[in-house]
């Protein structure tokens, strides 16, 4: 169970971040926002996948490359509607 939680998070900071590397702008989100955008990407983009291939809504784990389109897609909502952490905080 540790090696499971260790592997989400590892995959899931690696697809955040090249989700975040791929969408141009700043984000203010952090390690932790960004391993969330990768994992939650991984549901989106498994749910993208499982309705381009089988026209089923379901939600499940996907592969990297949908799990990046996931996050990709994710975090270009975030930003349209401005919903994104830390958004009009100074520094």
């Amino acid at each position: 169970m540790i090696t499971f939680i260790v592997v989400l998070l590892i995959i899931g900071f690696v697809v955040g971040l090249v989700a975040r590397a791929l969408v141009p702008g700043r984000d203010h989100i952090g390690i932790l926002g960004t391993i969330a955008l990768g994992i939650v990407g991984s549901f989106v983009g498994g749910f993208v996948d499982s309705f381009v291939q089988y026209h089923e809504l379901a939600f499940h784990p996907s592969g990297i490359i949908w799990s990046i389109v996931g996050a990709i897609i994710l975090l270009v909502l975030l930003r349209v509607t401005h919903m994104e952490p830390g958004r009009g905080r100074r520094r």
